[in-house]
């Protein structure tokens, strides 16, 4: 009998059946500067939050062993939504309880929260500067490219750790279609492949186990809020990032075909051009990445409109850790779990390469496609990073900008 793999493929051994040692007891005081900082320093994305987490509650505190940690990074990537921003709330919660991962979560999302509100005044005022809105344009310009690396630094490791060829590769089209064509409805499409590879891979025997906790309770998630949310712009706003925040398997990049229609198309909050703006935001602040909701947002409600955005979005995950934190060992382990991110995690992956089409359909002037060009270079080719590549494309988009070049309308 084999064990289970993990998605780079390789054997993964089964999680402790015992119970987790006592939680570590730091002060609220400690939680907050600390889980602070990384919210403060936290560019990059996923990889450096985790690594962040990684020297301070493993390395340098030793309130986690190594073991529970990577337990904890597998068990986050089973759930939807933001997996950094579930791991910190996590580590906040081993730590200090349900009112550590409350101050914890919060300190981690809030600074990235307050510069990208700024950052929103300034490029969705009525009359922004040249340099602003050239700034924009050419930062605007590269995120297709963003959205290109992204989904190719997942599809080896889920390549290496599918269950059948045939389907994975359906569920990829699949994901990558839906981005492409119908982004309002992609949702659907990723709970679609979910239930599909899951009903593959049931189990025939142990009808019991169905008892347990699982993926149910993720899929059933968005049933429980459906008839909660009708009328008014704020409620609009609330269901987008609601969307966003308990749907988005795979996390980080999913998010943009899943706002972008609904922001632009659906309810006209954004042009194009503006939400090509607010995913640059997104990348270039620190904290998590689905801060890109609280620009969508401001454009929709102004501050009211932002705020609400990042609540509603970040809701799901402080109820996944603060409801379910103690059975994350048993959950990586869970065979309903991992069928079901088989299939979901596949069509994300499909999703996020699909979302750089319509963001390139956005880009209204030549010099962009230029821009994309040298994006898709240096973060393919050189390998370098996204924050620096969306500052460079920035800073050639003011040039142009002040140079008097055209700009997208």
């Amino acid at each position: 009998m084999s064990l289970p793999e993990d998605t780079a493929g390789h054997p993964e051994p089964v999680p402790p059946t015992g119970p987790a040692p006592a939680p570590a007891r730091v002060s609220l005081a400690t939680v907050l500067r600390e889980w602070g900082r990384i919210g403060c320093i936290g560019f990059g994305g996923p990889p450096t939050h985790i690594k962040l987490l990684r020297e301070l509650c493993v390395e340098r505190r030793k309130w986690l062993d190594a073991r529970e940690f990577e337990d904890a990074i597998a068990a986050c990537n089973l759930l939807p939504g933001p997996a950094s921003t579930q791991l910190a709330i996590f580590c906040a919660w081993r730590v200090r309880g349900r009112l550590g991962a409350l101050a914890g979560g919060a300190a981690f999302i809030v600074p990235g929260l307050i510069v990208i509100l700024a950052l929103s005044a300034l490029f969705l005022a009525g009359s922004p500067p040249l340099w602003v809105l050239g700034a924009g344009a050419g930062a605007g310009a590269a995120v297709p490219a963003v959205a290109v690396q992204a989904g190719w630094s997942l599809l080896g490791p889920s390549w290496r750790g599918r269950t059948r060829t045939a389907r994975w590769v359906a569920y990829l089209l699949a994901g990558a279609a839906a981005a492409a064509t119908i982004g309002e409805w992609l949702a659907l499409v990723l709970l679609g492949c979910g239930v599909i590879e899951l009903t593959a891979q049931r189990p025939r025997r142990h009808p019991a186990a169905v008892q347990d906790a699982g993926p149910r309770g993720i899929i059933a998630l968005p049933a429980l809020a459906t008839g909660a949310i009708a009328g008014g712009v704020l409620a609009s706003v609330a269901w987008v990032a609601f969307k966003v925040g308990a749907l988005s398997y795979g996390g980080g990049f999913v998010i943009i075909p899943l706002m972008q229609s609904d922001a632009v198309s659906h309810y006209h909050w954004m042009t194009a051009a503006q939400f090509l703006n607010a995913v640059a935001l997104g990348q270039i602040t620190p904290g998590p990445v689905v801060q890109t909701v609280a620009v969508v947002g401001y454009a929709a409600a102004g501050l009211a409109g932002g705020i609400l955005a990042s609540v509603v979005a970040f809701t799901p995950s402080f109820s996944f850790v603060l409801l379910g934190a103690h059975r994350f060992d048993r959950l990586r382990g869970d065979h309903r779990a991992r069928a079901f991110l088989g299939g979901a995690g596949a069509a994300a992956i499909g999703a996020i390469l699909g979302s750089a089409i319509p963001l390139t359909r956005a880009l209204t002037q030549p010099w962009q496609y230029a821009v994309l060009g040298a994006a898709l270079i240096l973060m393919l080719a050189l390998r370098r990073a996204v924050v620096l590549t969306l500052i460079a494309a920035g800073a050639a988009g003011t040039l142009i900008a002040v140079a008097g070049g055209p700009l997208p309308h």
